[in-house]
């Protein structure tokens, strides 16, 4: 049976990687890993988490490019940087709501 567990970070909170150069806002967040296996294992083993922790997607950006990463609540930390988000796809998913933090958009249905 699975423990239940509660995400530490939120959807539109701006992280950073405790070890790569990389930071991000959280646009989703899995549970527990909830991606495959090949990805799985192209992690190295002395650096790989544990499965059974949330995994978040987050719109990601470092100093040369912007991309979608999918990481482990035990690699990320809140950046408290101040400094707004360049990620192309972030003004289409949220607003800034504060330093560090945004809100999703309101999504229209028909």
């Amino acid at each position: 049976m699975m423990k239940q567990r509660d995400a530490k970070f939120q959807i539109g909170q701006v992280v950073r990687h405790r070890v790569f150069p990389f930071r991000g806002v959280i646009f989703d967040v899995d549970p527990e890993y909830a991606n495959t296996e090949e990805w799985w294992n192209a992690i190295p083993a002395e650096v790989r988490p544990s499965k059974d922790q949330p995994f978040y997607h987050l719109l990601a950006e470092n100093g040369e490019t912007e991309y979608v990463a999918y990481v482990s609540e035990q690699n990320l930390v809140s950046d408290d940087s101040g400094r707004p988000m360049r990620h192309s796809q972030v003004n289409a998913f949220f607003d800034q709501e504060s330093v560090g933090q945004y809100k999703p958009k309101a999504v229209v249905q028909h």
